[in-house]
């Protein structure tokens, strides 16, 4: 079941990850990324900041399957949540 968007976000604010959330989400917004790039820059071996997982899981962030592209090749994007959550957090693309 999805969550409404603004609850989604509203319950995220307390949370401690939110802040490299939304790093991860301004990085995404600034350029066309790769699932490649994003997973070596974002993702993590430490189970206490799971920054790309929790933006997956949340609905922030998806990865734009393309046929015939490997997956590592495919894009990542914002959702309209992710650019809800940038937008309500007065972030920008870093």
């Amino acid at each position: 079941m999805q969550t409404e968007p603004l609850q989604t976000i509203e319950t995220f604010d307390a949370e401690p990850v939110r802040a490299l959330v939304l790093d991860l989400l301004a990085w995404v917004a600034r350029e066309p990324r790769t699932y490649s790039e994003t997973l070596e820059a974002w993702r993590t071996s430490c189970p206490r900041l799971p920054v790309w997982e929790e933006a997956v899981e949340r609905g922030f962030v998806c990865v734009v399957c393309e046929p015939g592209l490997p997956m590592r090749a495919t894009p990542v994007s914002l959702t309209p949540d992710g650019h809800a959550l940038l937008r309500v957090a007065g972030r920008t693309a870093l």
